[in-house]
């Protein structure tokens, strides 16, 4: 088993991947954190696995860049994809990260998260009535990704008539994030971020024609800006409009998706929390651990720097696996068990550091209120067929869960 292992991290080729890895990529990951945790791939990037190693990379933004124009200009070339993601607020450093962050958590406070709970309630009850009407339910279409659509396009404001698109546009434009993007992947990411963009410059302008409430109408709030002036450029507004989207959609997507099939494959854990409908913080954070959302991020060194008793030359692409780190034994004991009262978990489904998820709080207040009332309603559900998986590396979710209410 043990040469198995080694010969495991000894082939894995992040641009080469199988079927196999996308079904179930845990075994290659303890495989690499046992034998090769700090991994040279082909490419000459660094792959990293252990928990340890990927908090002190999240902690040292001095070393440990987050920008992405070296990393991205070979990838997308002079196009749009390549000016959304280097403009984003998760691919800049501070002193430009620091600003825009702070401009978006503003809108993002403890008070304003707390008012959206009885709305997302609403939300969540109403696409519970419908599942129930139909008789069955397909868990993504109808549950996961209904919900944080709805939830964005509340924060922005977007017309419900206007929100046709903007699942396909996030899809589109995260698929192109992936190590390896095909021609048509890149095609239809650059057309999703030149139709968003074309669609937010028309809401942008109504809005400051006709401004919204800043407590709640985040649009509003990026537009007006701080009270000391502190405001962002046309440019950094659109982008990170979108990547307000994005952030918030996929992944807490995934995390309702991740969680409810959890559920269903560990019953006992699932009786448990139907027993004691108080665990369910615990269980989302359990979740986010298990099966991490966004399970890879991305580094470039900025000098010299030694990781996990290896030495990196400044220039080097160091790309950081959630998904193993959150696995790892050295943290978490018994990590491949599904626990959903586990205590203490310091995970790394939000990352750490400076580059902390700015809407973590938010993504929470979905997974419990999406997940512990449709627990309620439908305890006896259970997944009816093969669920089908993105064929994602750095996203892990489904595309689609058959589900029998029962």
């Amino acid at each position: 088993m043990n040469a198995d292992a080694k010969a495991l991290a000894a082939s894995f080729d992040l641009e080469k991947l199988t079927p196999e890895f996308y079904d179930d990529p845990y075994p290659t990951y303890r495989a690499l954190r046992e034998n090769e945790p700090v991994k040279r791939l082909r490419s000459g990037t660094v792959f990293l696995t252990r928990y340890d190693d990927l908090v002190t990379t999240y902690k040292n933004t001095k070393s440990f860049s987050s920008d992405k124009k070296r990393e991205f200009a070979p990838k997308y070339g002079d196009t749009p994809l390549y000016e959304h993601h280097t403009t984003s607020l998760v691919f800049n450093d501070p002193p430009s990260h620091t600003r825009v962050r702070r401009l978006i958590m503003g809108a993002l406070s403890p008070r304003a998260i707390a008012g959206m709970e009885g709305d997302l309630v609403k939300l969540v009850d109403g696409l519970l009535d419908a599942i129930a009407a139909k008789g069955s339910c397909e868990l993504i279409e109808d549950f996961a990704a209904s919900i944080p659509i709805e939830v964005i396009g509340n924060l922005l404001d977007v017309p419900h008539d206007e929100r046709g698109p903007l699942r396909d546009w996030s899809l589109a434009i995260l698929g192109a994030l992936e190590p390896v993007v095909s021609p048509d992947a890149a095609a239809r990411g650059n057309k999703a971020v030149t139709d968003f963009l074309a669609y937010l410059e028309t809401l942008v302008a109504r809005r400051r024609e006709k401004p919204g409430n800043p407590e709640r109408d985040v649009l509003t709030r990026l537009i007006q800006g701080e009270e000391n002036g502190e405001r962002l450029t046309e440019k950094e507004l659109l982008h990170n409009c979108i990547f307000l989207l994005n952030a918030g959609h996929e992944t807490t997507t995934n995390l309702i998706g991740n969680g409810l099939v959890a559920l269903d494959r560990h019953p006992d854990q699932k009786q448990r929390l139907i027993d004691n409908p108080d665990l369910i913080k615990t269980a989302v954070e359990e979740m986010l651990r298990f099966e991490s959302s966004n399970q890879l991020g991305n580094r470039m060194t900025t000098e010299k720097v030694e990781l996990g008793g290896v030495m990196l030359e400044a220039g080097t692409s160091v790309t950081l696996c959630i998904g193993a780190a959150n696995r790892d034994p050295a943290q978490f004991p018994d990590p491949e068990r599904f626990d959903i009262a586990r205590t203490p978990n310091r995970h790394l489904a939000f990352a750490s550091g400076a580059h902390q998820c700015a809407g973590m709080a938010l993504a929470r207040l979905e997974g419990a209120i999406a997940i512990s009332r449709f627990l309620a309603r439908f305890p006896n559900y259970a997944v009816s067929g093969k669920p089908v998986r993105g064929g994602r590396v750095r996203f892990r979710g489904f595309l689609s869960v058959p589900c029998a209410l029962r």
